[in-house]
């Protein structure tokens, strides 16, 4: 089974953190974040993943340092998860339409961590929520799981619709790239790893 587990201690957060990889589209989540609650039970349904999240952080201070923790311990459950990567796709891209916005994200599990990011929000605020903080979890997510990360909105006028597509986007990219192809054998690189 493609699963790992972590627990992240620090000053500002407490998080343990479970993911399966083949999972069904379950989650547990508990982040003290409603709109981050949010985005990773949608990424977890359309992935088809299983995760789980216990997270308590300072978000008296503000949601910056939970929503950058959760992102660290997701992208290296990711990585941890993958193992050797043997017989994976490792390429995954994704078009999602969310009303009046259309999303892209294009991963690559190539062991070399990198975040294009093609977005702007309309709103600074969803919610409570800084709509800043998702380039600030996709960067922790990609630098952590050592993967290529591209993301661009095409168009869209909602803020949440944005984010949301984003979010779909990021899910159906991951569960392509770490697909299982039979055809594969070993690693995809010419270089004998990733």
């Amino acid at each position: 089974m493609r699963q790992a587990r972590l627990e992240r201690h620090t000053g500002e957060t407490n998080i343990v953190l479970d993911f399966t990889i083949d999972g069904e589209g379950v989650s547990e989540l508990e982040t003290g974040v409603p709109f981050l609650t949010h985005m990773l039970d949608l990424f977890t349904k359309h992935g088809h993943f299983n995760l789980t999240v216990d997270a308590k952080g300072d978000i008296e201070v503000d949601d910056h340092h939970t929503t950058e923790d959760i992102g660290i311990c997701l992208g290296t459950a990711l990585k941890d998860a993958l193992g050797d990567k043997k017989g994976i796709k490792r390429y995954g891209s994704a078009f999602v339409p969310m009303d009046e916005t259309l999303a892209q994200v294009v991963v690559d599990l190539s062991n070399r961590p990198h975040l294009e990011f093609r977005a702007e929000f309309p709103s600074q605020k969803v919610g409570t929520f800084d709509t800043e903080l998702v380039h600030e979890f996709l960067w922790k997510l990609a630098l952590e799981a050592r993967m290529n990360l591209h993301v661009i909105v095409h168009y869209g006028q909602n803020t949440h619709h944005i984010i949301e597509a984003i979010f779909k986007a990021l899910a159906r990219a991951l569960d392509e790239a770490t697909t299982i192809d039979e055809r594969v054998k070993g690693v995809p690189s010419t270089k004998g790893m990733l």
